[in-house]
């Protein structure tokens, strides 16, 4: 629960799941005034909710204005103003009837504000429910699969089918052109993942807590798949040249040095720090998975990864796998 009241990350998080939020305005019976089809409360609204006094509201204004606002907390004025005093009583408000502009908070602000406050019980309540909102609707709309809700991407499998065939060409490559040895597979596969997003296979099914037989690429995102298949087909096509130019098999060591400089070329750094970034924020926010090596890439998951993963076009493996728009796809993949 301290998260929230101090982690802008994780209480941007609820507040861009636009799903919990429609539940949540549902159930929770807040109350505040309708008005151009959407709820606003004002300041005297807000103080009585939370059984906190004028002050108080101005000080979290004042020291979380930014956020708050980009939340939808706004100034009211003109003739939008007049048009929401015939709806509420505004001279019960310190503004008063007469006051040029008048603050009011939308229902996602309130949210927000029931998230930052110490000092109310009843914000306290408020985040004790909303979290279990939350909880519910991930639940409802992942079949309360998060482990895999990578998979409910519409870019995952064409990500996954391309990658095992670059997968193959990186195998390949490893079997004709570095001396034998039962461990290189492995290790190079290591030295991927390290490259990309700082952890071995064994630390990285530890933090999603996946089973011995579970496979870590099943529970990957589209866009790190894709930097995988990058880094598997790039290396590839170097170890055929290095091995052209030695006349012969590379030692373990030799490939080892190949890799680090071929993992070096500046062309991955954006690519590199978009995956560290999707992945420790989505795997935070979906999965509570924290991958404490990237946490310093740790973002708030944006409004569209909520429609990606959770919204209509959403759908599990089991679902697109019967799709005959995805087969289609994967035939003209299988033909190419």
């Amino acid at each position: 629960m301290s998260e929230l009241t101090t982690s802008q990350h994780q209480r941007q998080n609820i507040l861009n799941n636009r799903y919990a939020l429609q539940a949540a305005e549902q159930h929770l019976g807040l109350g505040g005034v309708v008005f151009n089809a959407e709820t606003l409360f004002t300041k005297q609204q807000v103080t009585a909710l939370f059984g906190i006094s004028d002050a108080t509201v101005e000080r979290y204004i004042s020291s979380h204005g930014e956020e708050l606002k980009a939340n939808g907390y706004r100034i009211l004025k003109g003739k939008t103003l007049r048009e929401f005093k015939v709806l509420v009583d505004v001279s019960l408000t310190d503004e008063g009837n007469k006051a040029p502009v008048l603050g009011v908070f939308s229902f996602r602000a309130v949210l927000n504000l029931a998230m930052l406050l110490t000092e109310s019980d009843r914000a306290k309540a408020i985040r004790n429910r909303l979290l279990d909102i939350v909880m519910d609707v991930l639940v409802e709309r992942t079949g309360g699969h998060t482990k895999f809700i990578n998979q409910r991407d519409d870019q995952y499998l064409t990500a996954a089918f391309q990658e095992q065939s670059y997968r193959k060409q990186f195998t390949d490559a490893l079997d004709l052109h570095v001396v034998e040895n039962k461990w290189k597979y492995a290790r190079f596969s290591n030295l991927i993942y390290q490259s990309i997003f700082k952890e071995n296979a064994t630390e990285y099914r530890k933090v999603l807590n996946l089973a011995e037989k579970e496979s870590i690429r099943e529970t990957m995102y589209a866009e790190v798949l894709n930097l995988i298949a990058s880094y598997e087909n790039g290396f590839a096509h170097e170890l055929a040249e290095a091995a052209k130019g030695k006349g012969g098999k590379l030692t373990l060591q030799e490939a080892e040095a190949l890799f680090i400089r071929f993992q070096g070329h500046p062309l991955f750094q954006p690519l590199i720090h978009d995956a560290r970034a999707k992945m420790a924020s989505r795997d935070l926010g979906f999965r509570d998975a924290l991958h404490q090596k990237l946490e310093a890439y740790i973002q708030s998951i944006p409004e569209a990864d909520f429609d990606r993963f959770l919204g209509d076009t959403s759908k599990s493996l089991e679902e697109r796998l019967s799709d005959p728009a995805t087969l289609a796809v994967f035939k003209r993949l299988k033909d190419r």
